[in-house]
């Protein structure tokens, strides 16, 4: 995988990685409050506990393995780009920014929007930032 730059497409996890972990809970205990609480902890310290063990700064996370404890968009999926940083960063990297503006400028009423969705980044007429 690593054979192909980090930048040429949006999925940024590609040199030096070994492992992809997925991490899920399952239980058929019922709608019980405090079953799925203590599942839900359970899950929580798990990732924790593997801290060391991971990519850092930021760590990282594989946009197939959704994981809303990293933030979410609104019910109104209007959500700015500094807020969306926080799971967006760890998806895709610093193709995070590129990909908002790509974003802002063909879907910019972000009209394609989902929980984790990218938000449109709309830059002042005639500027255009780079990485």
């Amino acid at each position: 995988m690593d054979d192909i730059s980090k930048s040429e497409t949006p999925f940024p996890h590609r040199e030096g990685n070994l492992y992809n972990i997925h991490y899920l809970v399952h239980w058929c205990d019922g709608d019980i409050v405090g079953t799925i609480e203590k599942h839900i902890d359970w899950i929580r310290k798990v990732y924790e506990k593997m801290t060391p063990y991971v990519s850092s700064n930021p760590r990282g996370a594989y946009l197939n393995y959704g994981d809303l404890d990293l933030g979410s968009n609104g019910d109104d999926k209007r959500t700015a780009y500094s807020e969306a940083e926080r799971w967006g960063l760890k998806y895709f990297k610093n193709n995070f920014k590129r990909l908002a503006i790509m974003k802002g400028e063909v879907n910019p009423n972000n009209f394609f929007a989902f929980e984790q969705s990218i938000p449109p980044l709309i830059l002042d007429e005639g500027k255009r930032e780079t990485d």
